[in-house]
């Protein structure tokens, strides 16, 4: 049976950082960054454990800015 990993990728310059993705996420890929801020002065969600992925996209369902895309992969 073929594993599914999953890719995010986040827009960080339309990004708010409501933090709701990173709450959402059940691996704890994301991440707020806590250092820098976007062209908007907020800060932003960034990926911070890809491999941990499963591609479950319950990150890019709760972003209320459509931020977040999910790619998934079978890897043989």
């Amino acid at each position: 049976m073929p594993k599914i990993i999953g890719a995010v990728e986040i827009n960080q310059e339309r990004c708010k950082g409501c933090n709701l993705c990173v709450v959402a996420c059940p691996t704890d890929v994301l991440a707020l960054q806590h250092k820098e801020v976007n062209n908007r002065g907020y800060h932003f969600a960034y990926v911070v454990n890809p491999d941990s992925c499963i591609g479950c996209a319950s990150c890019a369902a709760v972003c209320p800015d459509g931020c977040v895309t999910v790619y998934r992969k079978r890897i043989p």
